[in-house]
């Protein structure tokens, strides 16, 4: 997956889904936003980030809950993509996972999907009780991790009328194959399994870094392009990103596979934006389609 775009593209991207999206859900036009902070209960744990409303809104609008990828925060530019989508007459909703960013849970540092995609409808129960949102016209929006998730969130929650899935996470368990060495697959599965017991005896979680200048060194992203921009995003714009995940993690992302989810999404309108030259996450399905070329060796 490629993580080198530059700001201005961040922005042309936002902008092109945000009307695409304003198109499904017949949002107003608007010409300005304003935005503020929120928290909301999600299963005992609070949840923050930001509120964005178009500053012309003259009743409830559409809006989109958006939240980050794999070990993300808010800061590395969703914060682009909302305001465009607040450009373009919708509200956002955008929000640190739980144990990231300025969100609260534990253990630090881990993901765990099946609780992001319960976090997603948290999202979606908070936004509906929000004046300025008109509850019946809700659109989930996520990109690489999270662009699995709002397959999965679309799939089962039918309070949702649109959904963004840009570069997803659809298949982690081949994901990883493609991306890890055959011969280091038995000392990783040895320091899970070593890691699960630890936890059983109550010792703290074993971490492993997000990404590495080495692709040798471990990591749980080992493209030169992940490194390139995880560093430099945190050190423009998010110095709270933290580069390291819970081994359990990984553990976790073995075991999901949104792909299963999108046959059931149908039929509420799903916009999926597959990168040409995706080398981590890019769908098997999607390669054999003559629409959309094969992008080299995977």
């Amino acid at each position: 997956m490629k993580h080198t775009f530059t700001q201005s593209r961040n922005r042309l991207g936002a902008a092109a889904l945000a009307g695409l999206v304003a198109l499904v859900l017949a949002a107003p036009a608007a010409a300005d936003f304003q935005r503020r902070d929120i928290e909301f209960n999600a299963d005992g744990v609070t949840l923050r980030g930001w509120f964005y409303t178009p500053a012309n809104a003259s009743g409830p609008v559409p809006a989109i809950v958006m939240a980050h990828g794999w070990s993300a925060v808010k800061e590395m530019w969703l914060d682009k993509y909302a305001e465009e989508f607040a450009n373009a007459g919708m509200a956002a909703l955008v929000f640190d996972n739980r144990n990231f960013g300025a969100s609260d849970g534990t253990p630090r540092y881990e993901i765990d999907p099946w609780a992001q995609v319960r976090d997603y409808r948290h999202a979606i129960t908070y936004a509906r009780t929000l004046p300025e949102v008109d509850r019946d016209r809700i659109g989930v929006w996520g990109s690489s991790y999270s662009g699995g998730h709002v397959l999965v969130v679309g799939a089962i929650d039918k309070r949702v009328k649109a959904v963004v899935a840009q570069v997803p996470a659809t298949k982690l368990y081949d994901a990883f194959v493609r991306n890890v060495r055959e011969d280091f697959w038995p000392g990783l599965l040895a320091v899970l399994d070593a890691d699960r017991e630890a936890r059983f005896r109550g010792e703290a979680p074993g971490m492993i870094a997000v990404v590495s200048e080495d692709p040798m060194g471990g990591s749980t992203l080992p493209q030169a392009e992940s490194w390139k921009w995880f560093t430099e995003t945190a050190k423009l714009r998010a110095p709270s990103w933290h580069n390291e995940v819970t081994l359990q993690s990984l553990d976790m992302a073995f075991q999901y596979e949104p792909w299963a989810f999108v046959h059931r999404i149908a039929p509420t309108p799903l916009l999926m934006i597959v990168a040409a030259n995706d080398n981590l996450y890019q769908p098997t399905e999607l390669l054999t389609q003559k629409s959309i070329p094969r992008a080299g060796p995977m």
